[in-house]
């Protein structure tokens, strides 16, 4: 990957995922903190699709770099982490394809059309 598409798709926003249930917030802070000053820590629900993940935003995309460098694949409370940068851009393209579904199936209501087996 060269430099410059290297750069586009860092993040001041970490994602992590498969996260010990049991994990805080305080617990990521202290972890993560040790690589820069950190703005925000947000966990995933703990009741919803979310749980086990949480983002860190970092005050420097270079602290967020060393800490995704430095901890994707720590141990964690019994658990491998992952860590990625947040990508928007996909989250809104998943958000765009639900809608464009749930429109299909609207219309395949409206019109009864039944779904192939």
């Amino acid at each position: 990957m060269s430099a410059q598409a290297e750069s586009q798709q860092q993040s001041r926003i970490l994602f992590i995922k498969n996260l010990n249930y049991g994990v805080t917030g305080a617990d990521l802070y202290k972890l993560f903190g040790s690589y820069g000053a950190i703005r925000q820590v947000r966990l995933g629900d703990v009741a919803g699709k979310t749980r086990g993940t949480a983002f860190v935003v970092f005050d420097e995309i270079g602290d967020a770099k060393s800490a995704l460098d430095h901890l994707n694949g720590f141990h964690l409370m019994e658990r491998y982490i992952v860590v990625l940068y947040h990508m928007p851009a996909r989250a809104s393209a998943k958000a765009d394809l639900a809608a464009r579904e749930a429109q299909l199936a609207e219309l395949k209501r409206k019109h009864e059309i039944a779904e192939a087996a």
